[in-house]
């Protein structure tokens, strides 16, 4: 097997330590602190961090995730552009036969070269009706216990957006962790008690932050203020200016700290492509160069890829590069219970993203490798 050897300020822990790495095969085999070396850079950059983990991408550059392999696939191959290994391709809530079709596909595209599909984030279809957003009401009344069993069966499911306040929602909180779903709250118009409830039951995220989830109030906190307050919840944040003021994004940083925010993208098929019309979810959205919405102003994703929001972070907030990598790297891969990934160390998967000290991505090598170098 060929070996591989990365230099740059390495992403070690919380802190940019200059350093190399050795990749031989898809693991990383060995991670020297210091410049002396002597070995020889086949790739250099200024920043090496774990390559980036997104767990929200409902399409991008003109395709969205369904019924068709080939949507993935083109995912996986253009997402390395974003620094991005791995990620969720994210289902929006959908008519019920539309289910098994989008399984079967993810099992056919299989682990493409490029970014890999870690298993589906199904977003829906047991969200409130109150904060549909952009999701059809039709389909989020429509859901029933039928349905339910027929999609946490899926062995290709491995995150589930859910509204805790549904009736039913703590027992299929406790059967998606049992076959060791992830389960984040979010489109809920909870009350912070059953927020709080949904968490104690086994959810342990919260799906974007300030968006489509009941208000705060200094008497009535909401979903929130639980989401802030609350230690075991991670925080799903959408940094694109669009979906979270930057003084809000500032206040997230502040009261979830680099360890419980997971960056994420929420970017659809407009992602990457010029202004115009497009269909998502069955409907037709209006795209600028900012903002994705329905007709009546909806907001219905984002076309900030996960690198932007890691700019964006930075220059935002008080968060170091470290911490802003973290964000889209470490703490996904935790969330998700993946040990050998996020992080740079011995044994690792060897996913990693080189960045020049802007942030922006000079190439991504994803399972050992070079699947993106910048023209």
């Amino acid at each position: 097997m060929r070996e591989l050897t990365v230099f740059g300020k390495l992403l070690l822990g919380n802190a940019l330590v200059p350093g190399s790495i050795t990749i031989v095969g898809d693991r990383i085999t060995d991670v020297r602190r210091g410049g002396d070396t002597d070995k020889i850079a086949d790739l250099a950059a200024d920043i090496v961090a774990p390559g980036l983990i997104d767990l929200q991408v409902n399409g991008g550059f003109g395709v969205e995730v369904g019924a068709d392999p080939s949507s993935i696939l083109t995912l996986a191959q253009r997402l390395p552009e974003a620094g991005v290994t791995a990620f969720l391709p994210t289902l929006i809530t959908s008519p019920a036969a539309f289910y098994p079709q989008v399984f079967e596909a993810v099992r056919a595209a299989g682990i493409p070269d490029g970014a890999e599909p870690l298993g589906l984030h199904l977003e829906g279809p047991f969200l409130s009706p109150r904060r549909a957003g952009a999701h059809r009401l039709d389909l989020i009344e429509a859901a029933d216990d039928a349905l339910f069993n027929s999609l946490h069966e899926a062995s290709s499911v491995r995150l589930v957006t859910l509204a805790p306040e549904r009736p039913g929602a703590a027992e299929r909180i406790r059967r998606l962790r049992e076959r060791r779903i992830a389960v984040s709250l979010g489109h809920t118009d909870a009350t912070y008690e059953q927020f709080v409830q949904g968490v104690d039951q086994g959810a342990m995220m919260a799906t974007h932050l300030y968006n489509a989830m009941s208000p705060f109030g200094h008497r009535a906190p909401g979903v929130i203020g639980a989401a802030l307050v609350d230690d075991r919840v991670t925080v799903g944040l959408i940094a694109d200016g669009v979906h979270s003021h930057p003084a809000s994004v500032r206040l997230a940083v502040r009261a979830k700290g680099a360890d419980r925010i997971a960056l994420v993208s929420d970017i659809m098929p407009a992602a990457g492509m010029p202004p115009g019309v497009y269909i998502f979810g069955g409907q037709q959205v209006t795209v600028d160069r900012l903002t994705a919405k329905l007709a009546d102003g909806t907001l219905a994703g984002s076309i900030a890829t996960l690198d932007q929001a890691v700019r964006n972070i930075v220059r935002w907030t008080d968060a170091t590069p470290a911490d802003a990598l973290r964000m889209a790297g470490d703490v996904p891969a935790r969330t998700l219970g993946l040990p050998d990934r996020g992080r740079i160390v011995t044994g690792a998967i060897a996913d990693l993203a080189l960045l020049d000290d802007d942030l922006t991505v000079r190439a991504t090598i994803a399972r050992g490798h070079v699947v993106y170098q910048r023209p």
